[in-house]
């Protein structure tokens, strides 16, 4: 079964990780382990990377080159649709809604993963519990959610299917603050359920309490990692880094 794992084995295991658009080369060598029940959070400045990264791990890029293995299985040479199957759901930061269905054919549409049991996705009523945005909002129109909705489905959407390893990229950008904490209270919700979680993040103040780990992104490497314990005498280098 793709989504069976065993511990021992990290969730996701990056080594030496080289990706190009084109002619270009924006990925020089990245190595990132993922633990499974994890959350960790790539930081880094815009072109840092992370976003790159995340399309990688997905096989959304041009050429790849390295090692991605996902609960222990080399991915590198699969295409898109075939790595999806290994339980992984990728949010990118364009949310992808449909405009012209209704939040709950949009939350309905995509397939549940071969291999991953009823056990794994989440049930229509355990979204829409940890979700009553989307529950109120079930019949409207994707055009009519807000921003925040939008986000909550594009989600919601991946619980569905079954995937216990999420990549989130910048889910937080440019939502209202009351929406953001909701967002983060959902990160803590699936953190306890035993979901594996790497974010790509520009709010530091959102994503510093959720993380266990951080790895900080420059120029397509990884420069500096860091457990959440870490967090305090890190600052400087985070300040110089970032800017945070």
């Amino acid at each position: 079964m793709a989504n069976q794992h065993n511990d021992a084995v990290p969730a996701l295991d990056i080594r030496g990780l080289q990706a190009w658009y084109g002619e270009s080369h924006i990925l020089h060598g990245v190595d990132l382990t993922v633990q499974h029940g994890e959350v960790v959070t790539l930081l880094g400045r815009n072109g840092a990377g992370r976003t790159t990264t995340l399309r990688a791990i997905m096989g959304l890029t041009g050429t790849r080159k390295g090692s991605i293995r996902i609960n222990g299985n080399e991915t590198i040479h699969l295409p898109t649709h075939k790595i999806a199957h290994y339980g992984i759901g990728y949010c990118p930061e364009e949310r992808g809604i449909f405009s012209s269905l209704s939040c709950e054919e949009n939350l309905l549409l995509p397939p549940r993963l071969k291999g991953t049991s009823d056990s794994n996705s989440m049930s229509e009523d355990e979204i829409y519990q940890m979700f009553p945005n989307l529950a109120e909002r079930r019949n409207s129109q994707g055009t009519r959610l807000s921003g925040g909705e939008q986000q909550m489905l594009a989600v919601a959407r991946i619980l569905r299917t079954g995937a216990n390893l999420l990549l989130l990229d910048e889910i937080s950008e440019g939502l209202a603050p009351v929406i953001v904490q909701a967002l983060a209270r959902m990160i803590l919700t699936l953190k306890k359920k035993g979901y594996t979680v790497v974010m790509v993040e520009q709010n530091f103040r959102f994503a510093a309490p959720l993380a266990d780990r951080f790895y900080v992104m420059e120029h397509g490497t990884i420069v500096e990692r860091f457990a959440a314990s870490e967090l305090q005498p890190k600052m400087p280098v985070l300040h110089e880094l970032l800017g945070v």
